[in-house]
């Protein structure tokens, strides 16, 4: 017998490889030292440009979004996701995105499926400056069923340590301004799923008039990645602390980003919240706290900014024509663990 015998086609993955690798070698940027297909990649820090720098990791997957994609056969829209998700992830510290590595997981490979994903990620990743320096493509039969599979991502980036955000800066006062999400971004999906395919039972092509598009279109759309619209505020310092909003919602994530003894008071309606949201609560009559655990409500971001320097960072984001929401404040609290309190009810 041969490897191809068991299901594993060396070949056609070392094929599809050589094109995932020209996709790769496109995001290069400075620092990077090898070419995609090492057993490790190399990079470089400028050591004119970074004074004392110190790196910052993170890693994560797409999550059953990717069945969504299956479903409908686009597959770059999730390679976008991942990047983006980790480019945001990192973000929250104050560093920039440096490089990349990708891990994708078939029981059959699909060339065409994997160069899809590669050039979603690949296009991210020079959006944001990031070089896509390597990753794995594996083919694995019988542990995903026929047309899936998995995707997760590994990211590196730099800040300067005076320049870290952390949260021990966050002051009584500070304000809360929220940054739009396009829709769900990488979160919540098994329970828009079962709302949406199995409640309403819709297929992906369905139109929603309440949402105003195809449901599959509207599941898919992108994670955004907010360092390119920060970079100037984070150069400046006008931030103490952000939160990016993923799994746990507004609840779960903005006390990530605080110190002990404050709380987070959030107003609810501060900022318009995307149909999609209230169509999926009507759906199921998911009750408004399992809404905020469970999505990010159209804020998927969060920074905390000190008073005096609100008015800057509102002119820097108008500048880049980006919109935003003042959904709150900060406030001393007990001694206990830093929360979240919000106010009013969801508009829908």
């Amino acid at each position: 017998m041969r490897y191809a015998d068991a299901g594993v086609n060396i070949s056609v993955a070392e094929q599809a490889k050589r094109r995932i690798a020209a996709l790769a070698a496109k995001t290069f940027r400075r620092g990077v030292l090898a070419p995609v297909g090492g057993f490790g990649a190399l990079f470089q820090l400028d050591r004119q440009r970074w004074r004392d720098p110190v790196l910052v990791a993170s890693a994560d997957g797409v999550g059953t979004k990717l069945k969504i994609a299956c479903a409908m056969g686009n597959h770059s829209g999730v390679g976008a996701d991942i990047l983006n998700h980790c480019v945001n992830d990192i973000l929250t510290q104050g560093a920039e995105p440096l490089f990349f590595l990708d891990y994708i997981a078939m029981g059959k490979l699909d060339p065409r499926v994997a160069e899809q994903v590669i050039e979603g990620m690949s296009r991210a990743a020079r959006k944001a400056g990031c070089a896509l320096v390597g990753g794995e493509t594996a083919e694995m039969p019988e542990m995903y069923a026929a047309g899936e599979y998995d995707l997760a991502g590994f990211i590196v980036g730099a800040v300067e340590r005076k320049k870290i955000l952390d949260p021990r800066r966050v002051r009584p006062g500070d304000a809360l301004l929220a940054l739009p999400s396009s829709g769900l971004h990488t979160n919540g999906y098994s329970l828009a799923r079962k709302l949406v395919f199995g409640v309403a039972g819709l297929d992906p092509d369905s139109y929603v008039a309440e949402v105003g598009n195809k449901i599959g279109a509207e599941l898919l759309k992108p994670h955004r990645a907010y360092w390119p619209l920060l970079k100037t505020v984070l150069a400046r310092g006008w931030v103490s602390s952000m939160a990016h909003i993923t799994g746990g919602g507004i609840p779960g994530n903005l006390p990530r980003a605080l110190p002990r003894g404050t709380q987070a008071v959030v107003e609810l309606g501060a900022w318009p919240v995307p149909p999609i949201f209230s169509y999926l609560a009507r759906l199921g009559r998911v009750p408004r706290d399992e809404m905020l655990k469970t999505f990010n409500l159209g804020a998927g971001m969060i920074l905390v900014v000190p008073a005096k320097n609100v008015a800057s960072v509102e002119a820097e984001l108008r500048r880049r024509r980006e919109k935003f929401y003042l959904v709150g404040h900060i406030e001393k609290a007990g001694r206990g663990a830093p929360h979240v309190t919000c106010r009013g009810e969801l508009p829908f």
